[in-house]
């Protein structure tokens, strides 16, 4: 059995006196899964994720990437070790083609440093019918603005894995964004995920979650209150149990949830 990709051990996090993660045990399994973690405004997912991708060194507790713990945790190390974040605007520039986007920062060069233009369209269509793309409008030449919400997605969610993302982390994806358009941003998740690439999933839309991960991981006022999988539980289930954390009336998860 692999060990797990990443392990998250007793993670504390503070910014003055406001503790914004305390005692936190997270994992991503050595096997690709696509896990939700949700939570309300203030409960602590942004300073989880930060802390995953590097930004934050925690205070306490330790990470380590595939069994082996790591020091100086830092958002090169993340990268290094595998780790893409894609943020909820995706960081686009529009007015340049899919291809550039890709590439950006890691454009390929020949002979007096020009670019191999036709090996990077070569290479992005190759990402983008990776994860699903089939546009017959667009190519890899196309430029970004005149894509809708769900393709600049996909964009970001293929400049991840040219990066050879092992984990995708994507904050609020579906913000915005059209039943159709979302539903187009789940397969590109999805197939990432059959190319070997887990994906951490942030969003406030509990349906949308369920719809996309096959574990839900909870987290309320800085600590992991409840995980469970897909198997386990219905949407309706989801939202109840959810509601109950809201109003602090959640009794003791039944046995096979923590």
């Amino acid at each position: 059995m692999k060990p797990h990709f990443l392990e998250l051990n007793n993670i504390t996090k503070s910014f003055g006196k406001v503790s914004a993660v305390h005692n936190v045990d997270f994992h991503i399994k050595g096997e690709p899964e696509i896990v939700a973690l949700i939570g309300d405004n203030g409960a602590g997912k942004s300073t989880l994720i930060k802390t995953i991708s590097g930004v934050h060194m925690p205070d306490s507790g330790d990470i380590r990437i595939k069994g082996e713990k790591v020091k100086a945790w830092s958002v090169v190390k993340a990268r290094e070790a595998g780790v893409e974040t894609v943020y909820q605007d995706r960081a686009l520039a529009i007015q340049q083609t899919i291809a550039r986007n890709i590439f950006m920062g890691r454009e390929r060069s020949g002979f007096m440093g020009l670019l191999k233009k036709r090996e990077e369209l070569a290479e992005a269509d190759r990402l983008m019918r990776t994860i699903g793309f089939t546009s017959k409008v667009f190519t890899a030449d196309s430029v970004v603005a005149k894509l809708s919400g769900g393709e600049r997605q996909g964009v970001a969610i293929a400049r991840a894995l040219y990066f050879d993302a092992e984990l995708m982390i994507l904050d609020e994806p579906t913000t915005a964004l059209s039943l159709t358009e979302s539903k187009k941003v789940f397969d590109f998740i999805i197939k990432a995920k059959e190319k070997g690439t887990s994906c951490i999933f942030i969003s406030h839309n509990i349906y949308h979650s369920y719809d996309v991960a096959e574990r839900f991981v909870v987290i309320d006022r800085g600590s992991i209150v409840m995980e469970v999988d897909r198997k386990d539980i219905t949407a309706d289930q989801l939202v109840k149990e959810l509601q109950d954390i809201a109003h602090g009336s959640k009794q003791p998860a039944p046995e096979g949830r923590a």
